[in-house]
């Protein structure tokens, strides 16, 4: 998403900072991967794949894998790390089994101007995008520095977690636009009612 535009509510957004945590994203504030072509949609927007790639073969099995992931990241990435608890040791070795397939082979070729552009080579298939972002998730959980600066959003029941890479490492919302445009509001709200009263 560029800086200084609006999203609707339920319009996929990529502002977490990591691929891992934009997928944790697509459950708020409801299932956006509730379809083929939402998931397609999705795959598409975050850059998983160049813009215009054919995912025709993708089927009802890819948002259900895709949602499968975004649980177990879910659970290692907003839980203390508990080695031995078996949800999060199952978690674990999911999302490190799911980062052992290949990724899809990137390839360069001319674009329509004749400068080079990435493409891949063929269609990716489930397991090379699911791998992408089990990776993703093995490098932030593994990079001290990435870990500690995750931030939970302070937005009001909003439950997205970033990547502060602010200045200061102030940020408090996933989104100023979504999450602090309402915190705005409300405090405006607040003061507007302690005014009149």
């Amino acid at each position: 998403m560029a800086l200084g535009t609006v999203t609707a509510p339920y319009e996929p957004r990529f502002d977490t900072g990591r691929i891992c945590l934009d997928l944790l994203a697509t459950a708020h504030p409801g299932e956006r991967l509730d379809s083929v072509a939402a998931l397609r949609a999705w795959i598409t927007g975050s850059g998983l794949v160049p813009q215009g790639t054919a995912l025709a073969h993708a089927d009802p099995s890819w948002p259900v894998a895709f949602r499968e992931l975004r649980a177990q990241i879910g659970s290692l990435v907003r839980g203390r790390p508990a080695p031995g608890v078996p949800s999060y040791d199952l978690a674990l070795a999911r999302v490190n089994e799911l980062a052992r397939a290949a990724p899809p082979a990137p390839r360069a070729v001319p674009g329509e101007d004749g400068a080079l552009v990435r493409g891949l080579d063929g269609p990716p298939g489930r397991a090379a995008l699911l791998a992408v972002i089990a990776r993703d998730a093995v490098d932030l959980l593994t990079d001290p520095a990435a870990r500690a600066s995750l931030r939970q959003c302070e937005g009001d029941n909003c439950p997205i977690v970033y990547v502060d890479t602010s200045r200061g490492r102030r940020r408090r919302w996933c989104s100023s636009e979504v999450c602090g445009n309402r915190e705005r509001v409300a405090r405006h709200r607040r003061r507007a009612a302690l005014a009149r009263a």
